[in-house]
């Protein structure tokens, strides 16, 4: 058998199924060796896995619309079970992320200690859609329910909000912890799968992201994908960059001038209205001897 939600698997078995119920197929997932069903959707840990293992080994090609950011990729530490350990580590440093895979500390040295995998239960799609007359908003949120349905397997209940502002479509999608049942996908592994389909390198076999609406295509040229936990992240000022650094120094800077200027300024005041006052009496005086 083949493995129709992932294709990066190996050694595909089929199993049978109990009586009256169809067979189901079991794969590797590459990089991991965990097997994995293929009548669901792949935890974005292992598929990250399996990314960074085809990278290494040179198989296959990067899509031309292929980024790597400061944490987008990397070669993660996934559970039995698929999902992301708690701690993640590159070597000579560590931190901790979300559900998502997404860092959530500043980096750290390897005694870091991260105490429990915070879940992200809020993920706002932000997409941009090509070239083409102005989209049905009417017909939108119905549209991207039943494909996400349809291809990711999500329940059309996790989708809370479809917002159009030609040309961008933002899609929030809300599942908490105590939602969730055995069977659901997890909202996190479902962004995963659609920023995949946008960048051009589909995990899905064989098969690419088609939208229609009004029966014209809706294409997507990018999308951001922002990650809200139910409990906040840690970062601190050290994450700053230099630039920002600098700019919040200038601008402390250019406050402190304004004060001692203003300062100067009161105290020159304060001696001319002294002087001021010390004349007239003198002048007042001499008027009256």
């Amino acid at each position: 058998c083949t493995c129709p939600k992932n294709k990066r698997t190996t050694n595909c078995t089929s199993i049978p199924g109990s009586p009256g119920s169809p067979s189901t197929c079991r794969c590797t997932s590459i990089g991991s060796q965990v097997s994995v069903s293929c009548d669901t959707l792949t935890s974005k840990c292992l598929l990250m896995k399996a990314e960074m293992a085809g990278l290494k080994s040179g198989r296959g090609s990067r899509p031309k619309h292929a980024y790597v950011d400061n944490d987008g990729i990397y070669d993660p530490d996934c559970e039995n079970s698929g999902i992301f350990k708690a701690r993640q580590c590159n070597g000579t440093s560590c931190w901790c992320v979300n559900t998502a895979g997404a860092r959530r500390t500043e980096k750290s040295d390897t005694d870091l200690q991260c105490s429990e995998l915070v879940r992200t239960s809020w993920i706002i799609i932000e997409a941009k859609h090509g070239e083409r007359t102005a989209v049905d908003a009417s017909r939108l949120m119905e549209t991207i329910k039943n494909e996400f349905k349809k291809r990711y397997l999500l329940d059309p209940k996790y989708i809370s909000e479809v917002v159009y502002e030609d040309p961008y479509i933002t899609i929030e999608l809300k599942q908490n912890v105590s939602q969730k049942s055995r069977e659901d996908v997890d909202i996190a592994n479902v962004a995963y799968y659609f920023e995949k389909d946008v960048k051009g390198d589909s995990v899905i076999q064989n098969d690419m992201l088609h939208i229609n609406i009004s029966g014209k295509p809706l294409k997507f040229d990018h999308a951001l994908i922002y990650y809200i936990d139910e409990k906040p992240p840690e970062f601190s000022m050290k994450r700053l960059t230099a630039g920002v650094i600098a700019v919040i120094v200038v601008v402390i800077l250019a406050i402190v001038a304004g004060i001692v200027v203003l300062v100067i300024t009161r105290k020159r005041r304060g001696k001319y209205e002294k002087s001021e006052a010390k004349e007239m009496n003198e002048m007042q005086r001499e008027l009256n001897p």
